[in-house]
């Protein structure tokens, strides 16, 4: 939707009814196209765990769909996301559960740096708490839910930058040896959202001089002249060194890939840090450009 247009109330309420007649179990993937804006392809993603004492294991299902293609980094920006299951989880562990899994998920995602106020997640269980009667088993489905949810929505994250306006590239950036876990998030984001960065990602260019720039922004208890950098398995930068023209056409073979990893060591401490971005192309300038015509 455009920012600042009114919704058209009256359309809204006359679908209202036919809407919920419509309603069905099965309808996961109708609502997940029935979000879509510039996304290309729906995103859902389905879970399946077991717990419970031996004589009494059951299995449980959570699935979730997620609608995002533009406007994204933290906090969740431009997204609709819906999660549910059949666990019956206690609703203050449900807040809980969510809380965490969403900040290494949703908030650890950058596609251009924008956000906006147009954004949710909701986490729904059909389960009923009262089922299962002994602690020891809530507290183990507890854990296992939880563990699943963190999963799967990371899962639902990647498909959101995978899915990005224009991307062409799904780049992960790994931030360790940080002083503290704020300095690794800041300098993870700093280069996933620099332009300089990311044009280069579609240009299959290995610039790590924009990454060392972008770093360098960052006021931190840190020397950027002692980073590493890797793509992928290779050492492009080691002390704040480029390795050389050989290094960098290994790495730009790396970066042919839809998908690469870089690792930036800032030998700094033990903190880490990890997000995933993608790159800027041409695309996403038109996309963006031609929006409303």
């Amino acid at each position: 939707g455009v920012i600042g247009a009114s919704l058209p109330v009256d359309k809204i309420n006359t679908a209202s009814e036919s809407l919920v007649s419509s309603l069905s179990p099965v309808g996961f993937l109708d609502c997940a196209r029935a979000m879509m804006t510039t996304d290309t392809f729906p995103k859902i993603v389905k879970r399946t765990f077991s717990a419970g004492n031996s004589n009494m294991k059951r299995n449980y299902t959570i699935l979730g769909m997620v609608k995002g293609a533009g406007m994204i980094r933290p906090d969740m920006a431009t997204m609709l996301s819906f999660v549910v299951t059949d666990a019956p989880i206690r609703k203050e562990f449900l807040d809980d559960a969510l809380r965490v899994s969403v900040e290494a998920s949703f908030n650890a995602i950058t596609i251009d740096g924008d956000t906006s106020t147009n954004d949710i997640v909701v986490l729904m269980s059909g389960g009923d708490p009262q089922e299962t009667t002994s602690a020891e088993i809530t507290e183990e489905l507890e854990k296992v839910f939880e563990e699943n949810l963190g999963l799967l929505l990371k899962d639902l994250a990647r498909l959101i930058v995978k899915d990005g306006e224009g991307a062409t590239k799904l780049v992960t950036i790994n931030i360790k040896g940080a002083p503290d876990k704020q300095t690794a998030r800041d300098v993870a984001f700093r280069v996933a959202n620099s332009p300089l960065v990311k044009t280069a990602f579609f240009g299959e260019d290995p610039n790590w001089g924009r990454i060392m720039g972008a770093m360098g922004c960052i006021e931190g208890d840190f020397n950027p002249m002692k980073a590493d950098i890797f793509f992928g398995n290779v050492l492009l930068v080691s002390n704040g060194v480029g390795g050389g023209i050989n290094c960098e056409k290994r790495a730009a073979e790396i970066m042919k890939n839809r998908e690469f990893d870089i690792t930036i060591d800032l030998k700094g401490g033990n903190s880490t840090f990890t997000v995933l971005t993608s790159d800027l192309s041409l695309d996403y300038i038109k996309i963006n450009a031609d929006y409303r015509s």
